[in-house]
């Protein structure tokens, strides 16, 4: 639980550091990815936020270690309240009403889950098959990436209204969602023996290689998003895909079984289909872009 809140608070406190840094840079896009990674590393405001999400990285790994997946999924959402706090604070980004409802409704939903968990219960699994495996990710990744280029695509039209991130959010989350799967795949190999036959064992599975492409695919996708985005909204979305993702698709590639308990399942499906639909009836364009400041005039041509 502790390495869980900590993880929380290090990825809010990365991700707004990094969307702090990013408004003061020239416009960064995936289809220049060199110079956007040649802009981002001179800014050591977002170097700060990469080495804390990268601490967060290391509080994960050990969450999956004693956690089940859906349980840890639901603890990391929580981060979100965290999130949108300092994004208003910091950032100076404020919620409409309705993503207000939408991010309660989204809380609402993985608490359910979290309910739906049962200690005596629930196991902790640390293997899954490899085909099995790369079935659930290669073409979520492929699903991601296309999302992602259709997103830019529509956002290149230049009478479209802003976009509010949705699409953005749902494409990476995707792929972090991947990568959420190869974290719990890495950390079965954690162990204080036999580091060297460990590290070998490790190479030989799919999941450093699937790191690496979330790794390089993700940090290209998710800051020009975050760029261009309000981080309040993006990252909640993106959260949420990415815990949908691990909960549902690594209970059953890690073979971790669903409750027995008609209420306990109920309520894991229940929280499911919320989050689902949530993210589905979210708005596709930022209204507030479009809005003049209260108590502006309009005016009249002569």
């Amino acid at each position: 639980m502790a390495a869980a809140l900590l993880a929380n608070t290090l990825y809010s406190i990365g991700f707004v550091l990094e969307k702090r840094a990013l408004s003061s840079l020239p416009e960064v896009s995936i289809r220049q990815p060199a110079r956007l990674l040649r802009l981002v590393l001179g800014s050591p405001l977002w170097i700060g936020g990469s080495l804390a999400l990268f601490a967060g990285f290391g509080a994960q790994l050990i969450v999956y270690r004693t956690l089940p997946i859906a349980a840890a999924q639901g603890i990391f959402v929580s981060g979100l309240v965290l999130l949108v706090l300092l994004s208003a604070r910091l950032l100076g980004e404020e919620t409409t009403g309705r993503e207000r409802y939408a991010l309660g409704a989204i809380l609402a939903a993985l608490l359910m889950v979290v309910l739906s968990l049962d200690e005596r219960a629930d196991t902790v699994s640390q293997a899954a098959p490899y085909p099995l495996i790369l079935l659930v990710c290669v073409p979520s990744l492929a699903a991601g990436v296309w999302l992602y280029g259709s997103a830019e695509r529509r956002a290149r039209h230049r009478h479209r209204m802003p976009t509010t991130g949705v699409e953005y959010g749902v494409a990476v989350g995707l792929l972090y969602g991947v990568s959420s799967l190869a974290i719990k795949g890495v950390s079965s190999y954690l162990t204080s023996s036999g580091l060297g036959g460990a590290v070998l064992d490790l190479l030989r599975s799919p999941y450093p290689y699937l790191l690496l492409f979330t790794g390089a695919f993700g940090l290209v996708m998710s800051q020009a998003a975050l760029q261009r985005c309000r981080a309040s909204l993006i990252v909640p979305v993106c959260t949420t895909v990415t815990c949908l993702f691990t909960a549902v698709l690594g209970t059953l590639s890690f073979g971790e079984a669903l409750p027995h308990d008609p209420l306990r399942l109920s309520l894991r499906l229940a929280g499911t289909a919320l989050a689902v639909s949530v993210l589905l009836s979210m708005p596709k364009h930022d209204q507030s872009a479009n809005q003049p400041p209260i108590g502006a005039k309009e005016l009249t041509p002569p």
